[in-house]
């Protein structure tokens, strides 16, 4: 992709991001249940959080906006994200515990149990105009939005981006165990979308969701379009993703790679597509840099290496 075509990045962030920081204990071998797992390893989680610092990799401003509690992991926590340089101003500890994941190692889908405490406690007080109006990219995920008070103050946020001309996005990472209320969900994901979002959701995710399995990945990106989505991003595991706005929709092949860990996988792909959107690529480009950026995490155990060059994301291109 030519780097020197115009680009989106005008504004002092070019994403923030809001939702979930948390620990993710992930089995250190594969197992299908927990029940099965005798060891697991402590490592920094959350989609948003991900999210934040695969853009950050990538050379992005990045923004995270989370709360953690007033404990050794939510110093942890504090301490990965900012080791990557994205910008933690308005991270708030309350005197809650730290949310917490245990996380099966899968090569295909990855079961959890979370124990929540203090990542839902997200106000209006750390989502401040000034912030809002200065990004290029607002994001957030069904995690993030799935209790209050957190939902009422993202989607009050999101209708402020969405006003001043700022780019919304959301993974719809929807699980019934954190979002127990489905109808609740679909309805507050349909006005998410309804802002001109664009929408990242897996075809488990779908299933999760709507009560239905996914037999036509283009029906899905369409029920999103029609909801007010600007573009949407079916990723189909080892079928590769499907991308589509009202001009045009492509299908993108998976390629055979070894896979190592697939948690995180998908936040990847959405800081791949993200950041060539940023960088003015077109849909079927960006959904490349996607794959691109996903294949590099599913080789490695845990999170990205530190620093991705943007060249390397782009080298298929």
């Amino acid at each position: 992709m030519n780097l020197q075509r115009p680009s989106i990045r005008n504004r002092r962030f070019d994403i923030i991001a809001v939702g979930e920081l948390l620990v993710d204990f992930i089995s250190t071998d594969f197992a299908e249940d927990l029940h099965e797992v005798k060891d697991f390893k402590r490592l920094q989680g959350g989609s948003p959080a991900n999210l934040s610092m695969n853009m950050a990799r990538l050379g992005n401003q990045a923004k995270l906006i989370a709360t953690v509690g007033q404990d050794a992991m939510g110093e942890y926590l504090l301490n990965c994200v900012q080791a990557l340089e994205v910008d933690c101003a308005h991270l708030a500890r309350v005197d809650q515990p730290t949310s917490l994941i245990l996380v099966t190692r899968s090569k295909e889908v990855s079961n959890f149990e979370a124990y929540r405490a203090a990542d839902c406690q997200i106000t209006e007080a750390q989502l401040t105009e000034q912030n809002l109006s200065d990004c290029s990219i607002f994001h957030t995920t069904c995690f993030g939005l799935s209790k209050a008070p957190a939902q009422q103050a993202i989607l009050k946020a999101a209708s402020f981006v969405a006003e001043e001309g700022g780019q919304l996005a959301i993974d719809v990472n929807y699980a019934k165990k954190i979002w127990p209320n489905q109808r609740e969900a679909q309805e507050v994901v349909a006005t998410y979308s309804s802002l001109g979002a664009f929408v990242k959701i897996s075809e488990v995710d779908w299933q999760r969701l709507y009560n239905q399995p996914l037999k036509d990945p283009a029906k899905a990106a369409v029920h999103f379009l029609e909801l007010g989505a600007r573009e949407v991003c079916v990723t189909l595991g080892a079928k590769g993703c499907y991308v589509a706005n009202v001009d045009e929709a492509y299908h993108l092949a998976a390629r055979q790679i070894k896979v190592k860990d697939t948690t995180g996988a998908g936040d990847a792909f959405w800081a791949g597509f993200l950041t060539a959107w940023l960088d003015g690529g077109s849909l079927k480009e960006r959904a490349i840099a996607g794959r691109k950026l996903a294949e590099i995490k599913l080789s490695h155990f845990g999170p990205l290496p530190f620093k991705v060059s943007r060249k390397d994301l782009y080298q298929d291109l």
